[in-house]
């Protein structure tokens, strides 16, 4: 009969049991994240050296388990058994790394898969203790519950083989660190469990030396341990180096993404060439900003493809020997070509060389779409150098074409003309039609000029630059002339007359003309500043001597602008001075001779020229915007010198005051009479504004004006009827009370039928029209005669008195009537 026997536990063995499980653990959990990553033949070599790994290991727990028990007599080994528990445990394994290396995995298969590798542990722990050399019985109830604890082991497991190879972060080594450690205690705990579950008994026969293992148990445990740790120490160095070329290899993948994202999304186009201009590759950009298409680039020879699409260089470009790049570093080009459908392209071209392992083998060519940039660019330069009104070259663009023309001839010692231009009147139709039509007019005007131009070359005149300078300024200067003045002096007849001819503006003809300076190089100057200074002088000389034609400069024009200037200077400081004076015209009524108003005519008291008349100045005065203040202060003094009579029991007569262009269409003109008025207690019945036609081509401006002035009381009359070019309908439509008839047809009307008939047209007129009309200029007895045969009631003139300072009025004609006793209102 068999004796029951009792054994003891090596604490070592039992703890390197232990460490055997939780490194088989940690293994297992890490081999389960490879083997979810790898594919094909990767993941069978994967699968197959994982399971051998993770059933060695979970084996060699089990062995060393076992031989930590320590029985008091000898024990060997069934080989075939042991063999069969190895077998059973790594087939446990692979089914465990098998399931949870799947990307995705149901319930049903984790269960199958748990009792398969329950099975298994439980069957590799209890053949493997069959192979002991020991009659073994067990206690079922805790055989079931190492079965419990086994079962609890796989499915903690699985669990976490399938989650942590679905979650990697850089925590998950400390979980499955953690997690090893907590399996181990499961399947140790299932071993020792199932150890205690078996009673031992002293044996009876001795084993055949071919099915036992003769050899000390706790040396061969602390081989098997040994042998144990090198294969998990190979595996998980074979974890720890794939981990390192995986992470080496998945950079590397990242960085060619990167940088095949970057080469084929770059919105510049990218030529990749080996050493001889072969091209290697291109990326879309390359169809999209040429339209070539990758078929008529690929594997070409670069030098071949450039002479096809016959590229400009704007730089020095790339020769054949110039695709790659033996200095190693980053080259710029410039070109322009035409693209595959035709279009112009402009380019910005850069080589970049690329270097592996320090060699030069080939290069990146950058190309940058640059035209609508460049276009832009272009179209800023045109702002910046021309008029953006009539789009012809400004002041800046002039002065650069001068510097090169005069460069260029003081080397072949030619000569050529500096023309400056200034259109008479133009201010006129400015002030009086607005800033928008003043523009039609300037296009206009720049159109009839390079007409004139055009006529001018097809008789020989060649290289002519029109640059408008401002406002109704404009420059020409006409190169390769030899000078020949003769040609010079055709092109400036040819535009005075295109300027003169009639602009319809408004439904109605308006008439200006040019007065043109002409500066010759070299005879009047050698530099720029030079010839413009005295073109513009000889412009002002054509003004002063009437207007309407063409000048050129001569060293005596020098001492005549010295003198405007010096004028303009003792100008800007004749009021402050008290210098302008007022003079009165008497106006006088035919019937009987009595004066019935007064024109106020301005006089400038010059320090050193004494009395000027206004044709001195006040074409100066309105040129330099002092017209402004002067026609003020005329306003003023003339109704309080009018008051003052009034007030001293002189006549109850109206005084005239002559209002100018630029005083008419001042915003605040209203307000000015008002405070004239109000300022000298005149009323405004005895103030009478003389206005010309000019001044009234704006109807929808000039009637606000005059209806505002007429509401205040004030009488309008329209001064030099019959010379300008407006309409009748200005009588029909304005609040006009008089006319006056300008001196013009008055004197030749003794000898002229014409002028006799307009002045007879003209009062008939304005009888019929209830309007009072008046002539002026009256100089003769025949003109005074005429004008009273033709029933002119009220005329003014040198014949009854010249314009006379206040107290010379007051002496001639308020005394005098005060002598006669007269009635002092002679109105």
């Amino acid at each position: 009969m068999e004796q029951h026997i009792h054994g003891t536990y090596n604490l070592e063995l039992v703890i390197l049991s232990y460490i055997i499980a939780a490194l088989a653990s940690y293994a297992a959990l890490d081999l389960a994240g490879r083997v979810s990553l790898a594919k094909g033949m990767s993941r069978i070599v994967w699968l197959t050296s994982g399971a051998m790994s993770m059933g060695l290991g979970i084996w060699s727990m089990h062995f060393v388990g076992m031989l930590a028990f320590v029985l008091p007599m000898n024990v060997s080994y069934s080989m075939d058994k042991v063999v069969l528990s190895v077998l059973l445990v790594v087939a446990a394994s692979g089914i465990a790394l098998h399931i949870a290396g799947r990307k995705s995995g149901n319930l049903r298969q984790i269960i199958v898969a748990g009792l398969l590798m329950t099975a298994g542990i439980t069957s590799m722990h209890y053949v493997g203790m069959a192979a002991m050399s020991v009659p073994i019985s067990y206690e079922a109830d805790r055989v079931f519950v190492s079965v419990l604890i086994a079962a609890g082991a796989s499915f903690a497991a699985l669990w976490l083989m399938f989650s942590l190879s679905q979650h990697q972060t850089r925590f998950t080594w400390m979980y499955k660190m953690g997690s090893g450690l907590i399996m181990g205690i499961g399947i140790t705990g299932m071993h020792y469990t199932g150890m205690s579950a078996a009673q031992f008994y002293q044996h009876t026969h001795v084993p055949t030396a071919n099915s036992v293992m003769q050899i000390e148990p706790g040396l061969l445990a602390y081989l098997i341990a040994a042998g144990t740790f090198i294969t998990l120490g190979f595996t998980l160095f074979g974890i720890y180096i794939n981990q390192r070329m995986s992470i080496k290899d998945q950079r590397i993948r990242e960085n060619e993404q990167w940088y095949q994202a970057l080469y084929e999304n770059h919105s510049d186009a990218i030529i990749s060439v080996d050493n001889v201009g072969i091209v290697k590759g291109i990326n879309a950009a390359v169809t999209r900003i040429t339209g070539y298409p990758e078929r008529a680039v690929i594997h070409r020879s670069l030098d071949e493809i450039v002479k096809h699409v016959n590229i400009q260089w704007s730089s020095e470009g790339l020769q054949s020997s110039g695709w790659t790049n033996s200095s190693l570093e980053r080259r710029y080009y410039t070109a322009s070509m035409r693209g595959f459908h035709g279009q112009h392209l402009d380019l910005s071209i850069s080589v970049v060389p690329v270097l592996i392992e320090g060699n030069d083998v080939g290069s990146h060519i950058l190309i940058k779409d640059i035209t609508e940039e460049k276009r832009a660019q272009e179209t800023i330069r045109h702002q910046a150098l021309h008029d953006p009104l009539t789009g012809l070259p400004n002041r800046r663009k002039l002065d650069e074409v001068l510097a090169e023309t005069i460069a260029s001839s003081a080397i072949s010692q030619s000569s050529f003309a500096v023309m400056v231009m200034d259109i008479d009147r133009f201010k006129m139709i400015n002030d009086s039609l607005g800033h928008s039509i003043g523009d039609v007019f300037l296009r206009e005007v720049s159109d009839r000029i390079l007409k004139a131009i055009r006529i001018s070359d097809s008789k020989g005149m060649d290289n002519v630059m029109l640059a408008r300078m401002g406002g109704d300024e404009f420059t020409l200067v006409v190169t390769n002339e030899q000078g020949n003045v003769e040609r010079v002096t055709s092109l400036a007849e040819q535009i005075v007359g295109a300027i003169q001819l009639p602009y319809r503006l408004k439904e109605n003809d308006f008439y200006v003309t040019a007065s043109i300076g002409i500066a010759m190089y070299p005879e009047h100057g050698t530099e720029a500043d030079a010839l413009l200074k005295h073109a513009d002088t000889a412009m002002y000389e054509v003004k002063k001597n009437g207007k309407n034609g063409f000048q050129f400069y001569t060293t005596e024009l020098d001492s005549e602008l010295y003198e405007r200037i010096e004028l303009e200077g003792y100008l800007r400081k004749a009021l402050e001075r008290n210098e302008m004076v007022l003079y009165y015209q008497p106006q006088i009524r035919t019937e009987d001779s009595r004066m019935i108003g007064v024109e106020a005519l301005i006089r400038w008291k010059h320090p050193l020229k004494g009395i000027l008349a206004p044709n001195v100045f006040i074409p100066l005065a309105e040129e330099t915007g002092i017209i402004y203040d002067i026609g003020n202060w005329t306003l003023r003094e003339a109704c309080r010198q009018m008051k003052r009579w009034h007030a001293s029991g002189g006549p109850l007569i109206p005084v005239s005051v002559n209002l100018s262009s630029q005083q008419f269409h001042q915003s605040n003109l209203v307000e000015q009479v008002q405070s004239a008025l109000a300022e000298t207690g005149l009323e405004a019945r005895y103030l009478e504004l003389e206005i010309t036609e000019s001044m009234m081509m704006d109807a929808s401006v000039s009637t606000g004006i005059l209806n505002e002035l007429t509401s205040l009381g004030v009488k309008i009359s329209l001064d030099d009827f019959g010379t300008g070019y407006s309409s009748l309908s200005y009588l029909k439509h304005f609040p006009i009370h008089k006319l006056k008839i300008d001196r013009s047809f008055v004197t030749d009307i003794t000898e002229s039928q014409s002028d006799q008939a307009i002045v007879a047209t003209i009062i008939t007129m304005a009888q019929n029209l209830k309007m009072d009309v008046i002539a002026e200029g009256i100089e003769t007895k025949g003109q005074l005669d005429i004008l009273m045969q033709n029933d002119c009631r009220e005329i003014q003139g040198y014949y009854f008195s010249r314009p006379l300072p206040a107290n010379e009025v007051e002496h001639d004609f308020f005394v005098p009537l005060r002598l006669q006793g007269d009635p002092i209102n002679l109105g």
